[in-house]
């Protein structure tokens, strides 16, 4: 596991966002975050090489969701890690990416930061 995780929320419930990200800042982890898949495309244009999970919301605004976006995230940046979430109860997992997780909402944060730690590990 790197000394350091860097994960990039792209959840465009602000209240959702600003509570997870807070929660993984306590819990020692480096994030960026992004309101929707295009602006959380330009962090990875960006920061991609440092980036270890991506953790985002199927259903956003935009032309994207989120499912497009980990599908782009995992063509272009295989070793970032997929946490997936929806208030889908249940969404079709076959269109998801191959190494990516599901956690449905509501979750609890000691589950998204299971999840975030399982995909680190496995990298």
């Amino acid at each position: 596991m790197p000394d350091q995780t860097f994960v990039l929320v792209a959840e465009d419930e602000e209240l959702v966002r600003l509570v997870i990200v807070q929660a993984l800042l306590d819990e020692g982890f480096e994030v960026m975050e992004a309101e929707h898949a295009e602006a959380a495309l330009i962090v990875l244009e960006s920061h991609a090489r440092r980036l270890h999970v991506l953790f985002t919301d199927i259903q956003m605004s935009g032309t994207m969701d989120g499912i497009a976006l980990a599908h782009h995230t995992s063509k272009h940046w295989p070793w970032i890690g997929l946490l997936v979430t929806s208030a889908l109860p249940h969404p079709d997992r076959a269109t998801f990416p191959e190494q990516s997780q599901f956690l449905a909402k509501p979750y609890q944060y000691r589950d998204v930061i299971r999840h975030i730690r399982e995909l680190v590990a496995a990298t």
